[in-house]
């Protein structure tokens, strides 16, 4: 329990202190998010407090973790770095989709590979229980590649992202203190107090922003978590497992998995690349109907509480039903989102119609009321 607190408050404390001096450094060399037709600001912010996150949370794991008790951390750390400069360039220097996806699929072979995060049982998802070694390697490759890119795509409002970090890394190191595995509660938590002291400079209206640093290092290491306890959860003592790992993991992360995986569906159907960018995703919706980025942030932390929740009441139910009842749910809410933004939009349109027509009414009326005066 030592080394829980202690590396979350580290973790703490070093993101905190940082942060600012990461903000005057990036205002003086003009390293700033540009605002666009797409993004939601409209003056430049220092993207870079992912830097203060990678900081506080690898300085944490590393005089946290005991040492020798858990060698797969190095390689952990090794992932990390990878994620941490694929970030920071693209950051600064902007990358291409097709090259991040190479540093990513680097990442997560390290882990995959040296570290031995691959997934080994579906735990009855679809009638499937234990898989072969390479398709659990197949699935955990798209698994971590989907998951580090979720939180990237879901990073759109002043702390969204930070704040479903917060929630997915506090109820995975919460479970896996509470089953003993200490190193990963560790793991979980110095993430946690990263991004708290984050989060105080990324409330609406935020100071800064994680950028591509912070988000995909939030992905990375949720993808762990998750793989982990998946592996895990189903194989403990009774009153400690859940049967339904899987479903309860996808719970968790629930609104920037589906979102992602929506996003995805509908740029491949439309012949684009999944990479591509546009304004499809949930919190552009909420934006439409004219939510604010702190309304946005909260609806979404409440609605992850309540799947969290619920997933976990089910949690010994088929793992199939579970998903599928997750699954409904979320596209139910989704579609309802979606249909109130398109009626908003509709009448928005109406309004602007009906505006211009009276405008042109009353010009045609001017026009013939000067008319009958010259006559």
């Amino acid at each position: 329990m030592d080394n829980i607190l202690l590396s979350s408050l580290l973790a703490f404390i070093i993101t905190f202190f940082s942060i600012p001096v990461i903000i005057q450094i990036a205002k003086s060399k003009k390293l700033f998010d540009e605002p666009d037709e797409r993004k939601v600001h409209k003056t430049v912010i220092p993207t870079l407090g992912g830097l203060g996150i990678f900081a506080g949370f690898v300085v944490a794991i590393l005089l946290g973790v005991p040492a020798g008790l858990n060698p797969e951390f190095q390689y952990f750390a090794a992932a990390s770095v990878v994620i941490f400069f694929l970030g920071i360039k693209d950051d600064i220097m902007i990358l291409s989709a097709s090259k991040k996806f190479i540093g990513q699929l680097i990442a997560a072979g390290i882990l995959i590979k040296f570290a031995g995060i691959h997934i080994t049982n579906m735990h009855g998802f679809l009638g499937f229980y234990e898989i072969p070694y390479m398709a659990g390697v197949i699935l955990s490759f798209f698994t971590i590649i989907v998951i580090t890119n979720s939180f990237n795509l879901i990073d759109g409002v002043d702390g969204l992202a930070g704040s479903l970090g917060f929630i997915t890394t506090f109820v995975f190191g919460s479970y896996f203190y509470y089953i003993g595995q200490t190193a990963y509660a560790v793991l979980a938590f110095s993430l946690t107090g990263s991004i708290v002291g984050f989060l105080i400079y990324n409330h609406s209206p935020a100071k800064i922003f994680m950028g591509d640093t912070g988000s995909l290092l939030l992905g990375l290491i949720n993808s762990i978590l998750v793989i982990k306890f998946i592996n895990l959860a189903s194989i403990q003592p009774e009153g400690y497992a859940i049967n339904a790992s899987p479903a309860i993991g996808f719970a968790i992360l629930i609104i920037p998995l589906f979102d992602t995986l929506r996003v995805f569906g509908i740029r491949i159907l439309d012949r684009r690349s999944p990479f591509s960018p546009d304004r499809n995703h949930i919190h552009h919706y909420l934006l439409d109907l004219g939510f604010s980025h702190k309304k946005i942030t909260y609806s979404c932390v409440i609605i992850t509480l309540l799947f969290i929740v619920s997933a976990f009441l089910l949690r010994n139910q088929n793992t199939t039903l579970v998903v599928a009842i997750m699954l409904a749910a979320a596209a139910s809410i989704t579609g309802l989102v979606y249909y109130m933004r398109k009626k908003s939009r509709q009448s928005y349109i109406n309004k602007n119609v009906i505006e211009k027509d009276i405008i042109k009414s009353r010009k045609v009326l001017t026009l013939v009321s000067d008319t009958a005066e010259v006559d």
